[in-house]
């Protein structure tokens, strides 16, 4: 069986690719930096014998699923595990903040995953088995002042990844929806959130343990992967206070 990972050059997506080559699946691994990509399909095929496909892909442009989908079929490839994990986010106030950034968050966190999820979603029912991992964040349960879009994008995807879960039950296939707290990874340089006051006093989950949560509950066809105590105990307040609460309490701990 082969896995789709996006975003597979750093980070979770790095992760993810050793769990699945360690039980024996190829692999598919897209993301931009094809030298990053190189090194991990070098390090994987020695180290685990099996088959690793490489695509250098811009998953921001408007066509990006609709690319890595030809090019699967293409080569005969079937996807059995889809691994949505790619995904940035941008730091500061919406109105500072460069719009051509934030346009291309959306296309990757949503649009992308939501496309990538339809095209191949038709053969995995039609085999009667397939397994969808979609990477969301603590974000998804709240509002997100001074990342808003970021926020707003983690908040569809988990609306979609659970109501896709319902429309997908009896069918052989299931998603699963990863929610991690703060995570080692290169998402803070880039979203420059590292420049907020509370990064200072994170504390961050290792990379490998969080894709191993989320790997795990996958398999199992559970519909949540919640790493963390702390992470699991913010979600649950995050439910329960009224939500002018949750978005002036991240307001003030993300100045």
């Amino acid at each position: 069986m082969t896995a789709l990972i996006t975003g597979a050059s750093s980070g979770l997506g790095c992760e993810f690719a050793k769990l699945f080559a360690s039980d024996g699946h190829d692999l598919i691994l897209v993301a931009r930096r094809v030298d990053r990509l190189n090194d991990l399909k070098k390090q994987i095929e020695e180290k685990y014998m099996t088959k690793v496909t490489i695509l250098s892909q811009d998953l921001t442009l408007p066509d990006a699923a609709e690319s890595v989908f030809s090019f699967t079929e293409q080569n005969k490839i079937q996807v059995d595990f889809l691994v949505n994990n790619a995904g940035f986010g941008d730091f500061g106030f919406f109105d500072s903040c460069d719009i051509a950034k934030q346009q291309n968050m959306v296309m990757l966190n949503v649009m992308t995953l939501t496309k990538l999820a339809r095209l191949y979603i038709a053969g995995m029912k039609e085999r009667n088995f397939g397994r969808i991992l979609n990477v969301a964040s603590i974000a998804a349960f709240m509002p997100g002042p001074k990342m808003s879009v970021y926020y707003a994008t983690k908040a569809y995807v988990r609306s979609f990844s659970e109501a896709l879960s319902v429309e997908l039950k009896k069918t052989g296939v299931s998603v699963t929806i990863l929610c991690p707290g703060p995570t080692k990874s290169e998402f803070w340089d880039k979203s420059e959130a590292d420049n907020s006051s509370i990064y200072k006093h994170m504390i961050f989950y290792k990379a490998e343990k969080v894709a191993a949560l989320g790997y795990r509950k996958m398999k199992r066809q559970k519909l949540f992967a919640i790493p963390g105590l702390m992470t699991n105990i913010i979600i649950f307040f995050a439910k329960i206070v009224p939500r002018s609460w949750a978005r002036t309490i991240v307001y003030f701990v993300q100045r």
